[in-house]
């Protein structure tokens, strides 16, 4: 094995990371790891699981010394040209922190730093669902909403690295607060934590009483998952809840597709595991919603490939083989 790209993935509970070999595009090891919750923990949780992946690679490939790898790292936030993490509600201890030359000291290697939800993007028009794609989006539904633009072929960053943050467009002013204290943005209607609450809201309402019932009383113990699986139960309830959730996805869409009219619009993240719940009334809504209607018959609206390895395999990605398409 000549070459070795490390690709490490930080969520706000969780650290994955991957050892890939960019020859042929296989993972050759992973190693998963909880999220600390100081930053001299994270910077040393990192540390550990490169040395870990490092070393599970190489003995798989049998060499008798470590390769130096290229490493990319995915952060949960607004990261900005120089690969410091400006905003994250999710690892707030890393605000501000120059993780990059931290890890590098460390390691002794240098270190590329990217949004995670871009990493994941940069995956799935290399090697899934977007692939051969010049120009797309990869929306991920989490806990909240993060995205990745690819336009001409090319990673789209910003003047400042802040592209790719379609959870805060604002959707209703009127809206619900969000963890980024404003109020109304997409994520709150859109995501898995916006699914629970719009289960919550029916539920207090009296409109899903079998979401409460599963809930045992508690309406604010409602989340995505609980509506989901009432949904694939066949509840009425949690069927009609999800209904208005593909609505509120499907606008957000819209507008994204207004502004950027690409390819296809990718959903990703943990929710869409259950995109078969909701897929076709997106669609459906979609249409209705963007400038064009049913004559935008271009832009498509799919499911990702590559699942939760996307941003660890995306970082590995961009830390060997930069942000073009066919570099």
């Amino acid at each position: 094995m000549n070459e070795l790209s490390i690709g490490i993935d930080v969520g706000g509970t969780k650290i994955l990371a991957l050892a890939f070999d960019p020859s042929d595009s296989t993972i050759l090891f992973e190693s998963r790891a909880e999220t600390p919750d100081s930053v001299e923990a994270v910077v040393s949780a990192l540390a550990d699981i490169v040395a870990v992946v490092r070393e599970g690679a190489d003995g798989v490939a049998g060499n008798p010394e470590p390769a130096v790898p290229a490493v990319g790292l995915g952060l949960p936030g607004i990261v900005d040209s120089t690969g410091i993490l400006r905003a994250a509600p999710n690892l707030q201890c890393a605000i501000d922190v120059d993780v990059k030359s931290r890890l590098e000291a460390i390691l002794g290697f240098q270190v590329a730093v990217e949004n995670d939800a871009s990493c994941a993007a940069w995956a799935e028009a290399t090697l899934g669902a977007g692939r051969g794609m010049g120009d797309m989006m990869l929306v991920t539904l989490g806990t909240g909403i993060g995205g990745g633009i690819v336009r001409g072929g090319e990673l789209v960053r910003g003047a400042h690295g802040f592209a790719g943050e379609p959870g805060h467009m604002l959707v209703d002013p009127s809206g619900p607060k969000c963890t980024c204290g404003r109020f109304g943005c997409w994520e709150r209607f859109a995501s898995g934590s916006g699914l629970g609450w719009l289960g919550s809201r029916a539920a207090l309402g009296g409109l899903a009483p079998g979401l409460l019932e599963r809930a045992g009383g508690e309406a604010g113990s409602i989340d995505g998952e609980l509506v989901s699986a009432a949904a694939r139960d066949g509840d009425q309830g949690a069927l009609d809840v999800l209904g208005e959730f593909s609505w509120w996805l499907a606008a957000g869409l819209a507008n994204l597709a207004n502004l950027l009219d690409p390819e296809v619009l990718l959903l990703g993240g943990g929710l869409a595991d259950s995109a078969d719940l909701y897929l076709e009334q997106t669609r459906a809504h979609f249409r209705e919603l963007v400038l064009g209607g049913r004559a935008r018959t271009g832009t498509g609206i799919e499911v990702a490939t590559l699942g939760s390895r996307a941003g660890a395999v995306g970082a590995a990605l961009l830390a060997c083989g930069g942000r073009t398409l066919g570099s």
